[in-house]
């Protein structure tokens, strides 16, 4: 049943099981007007053209303290990745069987020595999604999605990519025999180009940027061109989008079913952000942790930061910009979830700041000095944007924080390839070692 996103979806009947298994998930409900729709490959309300999530018939439903023990035990008895938290994803209940790259449950990083540089009192940490099969936060959303285009009958899987999500999809395609065909900025670090190529899917460089890149891609998924084509960023958003809850699922699982304090969230098209307190909301509602205030703070480029300039003006309009910075996995000028992370900012007392190109590559060498973890440009942008809500009072650093890395450094080698190199050529011998001054 590979529909395409432009046909009017029905209405979701009053009653009735949705036609597809995707577990929990019962239909997909406008974010803005609320109209409900049946589970499809769907991603716009065709009532107001607001985005469509997932709405859930969620486990729990007395609250008692039974219900919320009895769905502890069980996620705690999962596997060691995402599926652990099946029962509140759009995935079946068999899930954890079918070939997957089974991301997730990568370490949350207690940051002493990062605390210490930055002036933190409190428990300071780093959620370090670098561990994922593909070494970025991307595998997460994309084995939602292959669920998802599985239950919808595609063939082939594609997406708009800035980089690591052309990997994610190349290599989720890979295990799960889909066929794969990406689509990417000509310019993009070398690093991600191998690694999205290397998986034996088509990858095409589109001339132009990020947003030029979607562009086509719409027009695509409109097209006889693209039937049978699952766009994970696309016609299967909705679902993609829920892979970013598992951030939050894990962070409070990990600091022993509790809250954060604050959490410090790249922004690209900013779904990961809104996702993330999605998923807190669902951990509150369902009792798994305690409800208590959080803040969430939003981190870009100054090179594409139109979601921070928004916030600092005190718009509610997210104007796009035309990006020009290192950090060109966040390099999306018109993201599309803007205008709910300005919300969400807002109403969870946080903030949205950004950095310098410098100011990236100076955060990234001070992630790797002081606790080992080699950040791609996003994670340099979240630690200096911490760093500079530190010093400009806007994060309070006696709270236990948060920073998200959502990549691996090997794919943005270049950011820091000048000043990274050998820090002296010797021959082999002590006395050459003496004069060196190492010794």
């Amino acid at each position: 049943m590979a529909a395409q996103t432009v046909a009017t979806p029905a209405a979701v009947p009053s009653a009735g099981a949705p036609a597809v298994d995707l577990g929990p998930a019962s239909a997909l409900s406008c974010r803005e007007c609320g109209t409900r729709f049946e589970l499809g490959p769907i991603f716009a309300c065709v009532e107001c053209f607001g985005p469509l999530e997932v709405a859930y018939e969620l486990p729990v439903g007395t609250g008692s303290s039974e219900d919320v023990e009895a769905l502890r035990a069980a996620i705690e008895a999962g596997p060691n990745n995402i599926w652990r938290y099946a029962p509140l994803l759009p995935v079946p209940a068999d899930v954890a069987g079918k070939p997957s790259l089974n991301p997730g449950f990568t370490q949350l990083v207690d940051a002493e020595n990062l605390a210490k540089e930055l002036g933190v009192t409190g428990k300071l940490y780093v959620k370090d999604d670098s561990g994922n099969p593909t070494h970025s936060f991307k595998d997460r959303v994309v084995a939602i999605a292959v669920e998802a285009a599985r239950a919808f009958g595609f063939t082939t899987l594609s997406c708009s990519s800035t980089g690591n999500l052309a990997g994610a999809v190349g290599a989720a395609a890979a295990r799960a025999g889909f066929r794969s065909c990406v689509f990417i900025p000509h310019d993009l670090e070398q690093g991600k180009v191998v690694m999205a190529g290397v998986y034996g899917g088509d990858l095409v460089g589109i001339e132009g940027n990020y947003d030029d890149v979607n562009r086509f891609c719409s027009e695509l998924i409109g097209d006889p061109l693209g039937e049978g084509w699952g766009f994970v960023n696309v016609n299967l958003r909705p679902y993609y989008g829920e892979g970013s809850k598992t951030l939050a699922y894990e962070i409070c699982e990990q600091l022993g079913w509790r809250l954060p304090d604050q959490i410090v969230i790249p922004i690209a098209s900013g779904s990961q952000l809104t996702k993330i307190d999605k998923g807190l909301q669902e951990l509150i509602r369902l009792g798994l942790v305690e409800d208590k205030p959080y803040k969430i703070f939003g981190a870009q480029a100054e090179g594409c930061s139109p979601v921070s300039t928004a916030f600092k003006a005190g718009h509610d309009v997210v104007r796009p910009q035309k990006p020009n910075t290192i950090a060109k996995s966040l390099a999306i000028g018109n993201p599309a979830d803007g205008p709910y992370v300005l919300d969400i900012a807002r109403r969870t007392g946080g903030y949205v700041e950004d950095v310098t190109d410098e100011q990236v590559v100076e955060a990234i060498k001070i992630l790797a000095r002081t606790e080992g973890i080699f950040a791609e440009t996003a994670g340099g942008v979240t630690v200096g944007v911490t760093r500079k809500l530190i010093e400009n009072g806007q994060l309070d650093p006696a709270l236990t924080t948060v920073v998200l890395n959502t990549g691996d450094g090997l794919k943005t080698l270049e950011a820091v390839a000048a000043d990274s190199g050998q820090t002296a050529t010797i021959r082999p011998s002590l006395d050459a070692f003496r004069a060196a001054g190492l010794a």
